[in-house]
This record gives C-alpha cells, structure tokens and sequence, in this order.
C-alpha cells in the first residue's frame, strides 16, 4: 500500500469524502460499490466488481466462447479485463477498458462492427492496437445494473461476425446476469 499523505477526517455519520484526484485515477464514480477490508488497525477500500467476484466462472465462460467460435474472448467488468481466452488473449488480461467501451456499457448497448463491410471498430483498451477486424460487445445486465461485458474479436481479415455469433455472446451475457439474480 501507498501513502498518499491526504488526511481526511471522519465526520458524524462516520462518512470519509475521498478527494477527487484519487476518485479519478481510481476510476470511481458516484454509486460504485466499494469493498471493505480490515486487517487490525488497517482499513482497505476496494472497488467492489460482482464479475471479478466470479472469476472461475467468468474464465470458464470466456474459454467455452471461444472453443465454440474460435474468436478471442473477453469477459470485463466496468473498468478492466477479468478474463480472456484465445490467441492474444495476454495483452488484454488486467487493462483497463477503452472509454468508448466503457459509454456504450453506461448506455447498456450491443455493438457489432465488422471492417470488412465498413464497420467502425472501436478500440477495447486504451492504445489497443488497430488490429482487430471485428468485434462484438454484449453488455451483461443484471437487475438493471450494467455489471461488464462479454467481447469477441477477431484478427482475420474477411470475417464476419455473424447472428450466431452476435446469439452466442448474447447468450453468454445473460448466464453470466443470472448469476446474480
């Protein structure tokens, strides 16, 4: 752990404000949940992610998606990457997602995007090289919160992700939803 130096004081009803500079590198917005940890006279917040919290699962359902359809496989919560399978899945593992990713989550929107008909792909991560030749974006909603995304992408030139593609991922999103309801 890092000592900031910031020294805030606990008011009456036991609220600490945690300064804006650290909500921002944090990526922590009004209403995220935060995880609370003590270890003796410690106190630990983490950013609570319900996805990241079914790790096992998560992976398990990102290395079916791509036994099934061979394109890589990402399962990210609202902020990074929990986990990936497929080739090139070790650059994804862990970063934080792109901010137009992170929109169309706030929005709880599908996005598909195929260059070889003129799609926009949009970049999963900051900096992500401009590889990926389509993609798919399914939100994963449960009890009206948007908890990350299943994505698939390919590298492969000429291919289309298509509505069993598009039903496969859609179908993922909703199992992993499930496991909250």
């Amino acid at each position: 752990m890092k000592a900031t130096g910031i020294v805030r004081r606990i008011d009456e009803l036991g609220r600490v404000v945690i300064p804006k500079e650290i909500r921002s590198t944090l990526r922590l917005k009004s209403g995220d949940p935060l995880e609370i940890f003590t270890d003796r006279d410690e106190l630990m917040l983490k950013k609570y992610s319900p996805i990241a919290a079914l790790n096992q699962f998560s992976c398990g359902t990102a290395k079916s998606l791509n036994d099934i359809c061979g394109h890589l496989a990402l399962i990210c919560d609202t902020d990074r990457i929990i986990c990936a399978s497929g080739s090139g899945r070790k650059g994804y593992i862990g970063k934080a997602i792109s901010e137009k990713v992170e929109n169309l989550l706030s929005e709880r929107k599908s996005y598909v995007a195929n260059s070889a008909e003129g799609g926009d792909i949009i970049p999963i991560t900051e900096g992500e090289p401009s590889a990926v030749t389509s993609e798919v974006i399914i939100p994963i909603v449960s009890g009206g919160d948007c908890l990350g995304s299943v994505i698939l992408l390919s590298f492969e030139q000429g291919v289309k992700m298509d509505g069993s593609v598009l039903k496969l991922a859609r179908l993922s999103a909703n199992i992993l939803a499930g496991q909250f309801e």
